[in-house]
């Protein structure tokens, strides 16, 4: 069996979140730098190891004034907590090309459980001989479960900010090495 190493396409992948404002619409952000790695053996992505950063400093929403907001001790804390965090612990094939991703979520000095969902693209070889695989990541966590706990009521009474964020990665990986076990005799 041959360990193969996967590494993240930054060019070609992209992190975003979706939060209620006023719970009457949606702001969507991203992260802008971010990584991630898959361990697989062989091809087969059932069994892989997937580890994950993004870069809290990156984080941009098109508003600049909200964005720094974002990064300061209200919301994310960057000077304290500069990275999110996520280690796979099982990825079970649920469908042909559908699996759920279980691992633990570090944000703001807070780790805990998640469960995301896994579209697997498929894999290709592109036009320089490079073998690629695509995934498309969802889920939802609750901001308040990781310390991020800002909250106000607008002067006529209205949740100025929802809950429950929406996570959405858009990924492709570059197969890079690969190593074959050795069997001791």
């Amino acid at each position: 069996m041959s360990t193969i190493k996967w590494a993240l396409d930054p060019t070609h992948s992209e992190l975003q979140f979706k939060v209620k404002h006023l719970m009457i619409s949606t702001v969507t952000g991203q992260f802008n730098q971010f990584n991630a790695t898959v361990d697989t053996e062989d091809n087969d992505f059932s069994k892989a190891k997937i580890d994950f950063t993004a870069e809290v400093d990156s984080i941009s929403t098109n508003n600049a004034q909200r964005d720094a907001h974002l990064k300061n001790t209200d919301f994310f804390d960057a000077p304290n907590h500069p990275q999110i965090i996520f280690k796979s612990e099982k990825l079970e094939k649920v469908l042909e090309d559908e699996y759920r991703l279980t691992g633990t979520l570090a944000m703001r000095g807070t780790s805990k459980p998640v469960v995301l969902d896994v579209e697997f693209g498929g894999i290709t070889v592109d036009p320089w001989g490079n073998t690629r695989a695509g995934f498309t990541v969802t889920g939802k966590i609750n901001r308040q479960d990781f310390g991020v706990s800002f909250s106000a009521i607008t002067d006529t009474g209205s949740i100025l900010l929802g809950d429950e964020v929406k996570i959405i990665a858009s990924v492709q990986f570059v197969k890079q090495a690969v190593a074959e076990s050795v069997l001791a005799v």
